[in-house]
Parts: C-alpha cells; structure tokens; sequence
C-alpha cells in the first residue's frame, strides 16, 4: 500500500518560503502522478470589521491576489493546478482561529492524501503560514503532511524513511519506496535502537553480563524488524541501498544520519508501536519535522484523526 497517486494540497501564503514549497509539490506531483491543489488561507478580518463591506472585500481581494499569483507561478514552471481553494480566517470573540484549522478543513474536504507547506511564512498581515501552523497541521491532519525548508527538494535524491515496525512505519516505506522507484532516488532505511529504555543502570552496574545479553537480545529483535521492513520495501518494488541501525535518543539519530548521508528527503510515521518496540512517536516525529536540515513527509493512516481537532471543529 501507498499514499501515492493521490490529491496533493499545497497551502500557500505568497511568501518566498512558500514557493519552495509549491516546487516540491509539482515535482511530486509530476514524478507519482497526483492532483495538485492550491490553498491560500487569508487574514480575514476580526469581528467588528464583519459587518464593514468594503473591509472585508479588500482582505478577501488580497488574499485572491496571493492565490492567482501562486498559480500563475505554478503554471509558468510547468506544473498543473486541478483546483484552487481560498479561505479567510474569520475572528469572534471568545475563540481563537488558526490557519491550520483552514488548512486540516479543506484537505479533509477535498480528500486529500498528502498536504505540501512549508514550516515558515511572512510575518506581517500577508502571512497566514508559520512554524506553528505547520506544527498543528503535522499533529491534527487526516493524512501524510509534506513540510518544507530550504531549497526545494529536487529528484532524484537520497531518502531515508525512519522505521520503528509499526503500522504507519509500514505505510510510510511503501509510500517511501514508490516515491523512490517513480522519482529514481536512493532509498536508505534507519531504525533507532533506544538502549536505554531496555537496560536500567542500575543492572547495568549489578549484573552486566545480564545487561549485555538483554541489549543484545534486543538488538537483534529490531535487526529482525529491520529486516522486514527492508523486504517489504523490494516487494513494492524498489532496492534498498542501504540500512542503517543506530542507537540513543531516535529523534536525534534522523536528524544526525539525515545530515551525515545528505539526505533531500527524510519519511516517517507519525505514531509508533507501544511497549518495548516502540521507537517513533508524535513527539518525535515532530522534532524531526523541526530539526531536520532537510524536507520531512510524515506518514499516517488516513483513518486516524486527532480527538483534540475533532472537538475543536465540533465547538
């Protein structure tokens, strides 16, 4: 199974950060053979400007100019835009709205499979995406969030999918490994092996040999799980270059081997397993999203949603 070909959304706020962002999504969109569509999420106005026209058509206009100029940008590199989306963020007393709840909206509305932004935004009225939308949009979205900083990601790259066995970390190497096959990239696969969640201390200092045979026990149940993840991997139909196990904090370890290999891309799950095997969960996939030097797709199943969002859309 992959998340690829699906309807990409690109949130766009017209700065220059989004741009890199709206790159990536085309060539993505191109190399899997996805809908692009665009949203541009506008300031709005708060509630006493409501009822003022001429307030309220001017934010709406402007905001129309951010999204026509996105597409015309999008268009003029080659890509395709299938469909365009504008919202306006609207201020009432007593609850506070976030852009991110615009972006989560349409993406579900529209059954999108992957939505493409970027972690940063204009400051001043024109922005409507920041550092803190992209966070809630990876934490309460139905589906795969792309975020992008830096320089676009252009294919073919070196992607490294971070695998813990669970049932996104699956989800997330086969999306990894048809991205890899359709873009001609170099798939490298790393399973971080937290140490210290399996040996106290304390017995490490008591009984070492014990210690030792615990930690080695260990070890080769996540070469196993590796080993797995690896042959599902070539079932979908791409070759792995190569495997990488690491030890210590699993957040940290993305981040350093992404940086050490070069990596234009790095993938994961957004929730891992729990219990003894657990390596990837929210929290570290949300450190990764904003340590990483490089882009990070943070994979899930569509059917799971956050109960936090939910009640916030039923507020």
């Amino acid at each position: 199974m992959s998340i690829f070909p699906t309807k990409i959304l690109l949130a766009a706020d017209g700065s220059q950060e989004a741009e890199t962002a709206a790159a990536t999504a085309i060539n993505v969109a191109k190399s899997t053979n996805s809908e692009l569509h665009v949203l541009t999420v506008g300031p709005g106005s708060p509630s006493y400007a409501i009822r003022i026209p001429e307030v309220a058509e001017d934010l709406r206009r402007q905001a129309q100019e951010i999204l026509d100029e996105q597409v015309k940008k999008i268009e003029q590199t080659g890509g395709e835009v299938a469909q365009v989306h504008l919202r306006l963020a609207e201020h009432h007393p007593g609850f506070e709205h976030h852009p991110s709840d615009d972006v989560v909206r349409v993406a579900e509305e529209i059954g999108a499979g992957l939505i493409v932004l970027d972690s940063r935004g204009l400051g001043g009225m024109r922005r409507a995406l920041m550092g803190s939308v992209s966070d809630s949009v990876v934490r309460h979205a139905h589906c795969p969030v792309l975020v992008l900083r830096g320089a676009p990601t252009s294919f073919p790259t070196k992607i490294l999918v971070a695998s813990d066995g669970s049932k996104d970390a699956e989800l997330a190497a086969t999306s990894a490994a048809d991205l890899a096959r359709s873009t001609g990239s170099e798939l490298h696969v790393v399973s971080v092996f937290p140490g210290s969640a399996y040996v106290h201390p304390y017995y490490e200092v008591r009984f070492p040999e014990a210690a030792e045979r615990l930690r080695r026990e260990a070890l080769e149940e996540r070469q196993e799980m590796l080993d797995e993840q690896v042959e599902r991997i070539r079932k979908a139909g791409k070759d792995v270059a190569q495997t990488h196990i690491r030890m210590g904090e699993a957040a940290k370890e993305i981040v350093a081997l992404a940086e050490e290999m070069g990596a234009g891309l790095v993938i994961m799950g957004s929730h891992g397993l729990g219990g003894i095997r657990r390596a990837l969960i929210g929290s570290v996939s949300a450190a990764v999203v904003t340590h990483a030097h490089c882009p990070v797709l943070v994979v899930r199943q569509e059917k799971e949603r956050s109960v936090e969002h939910e009640a916030n859309f039923l507020t």
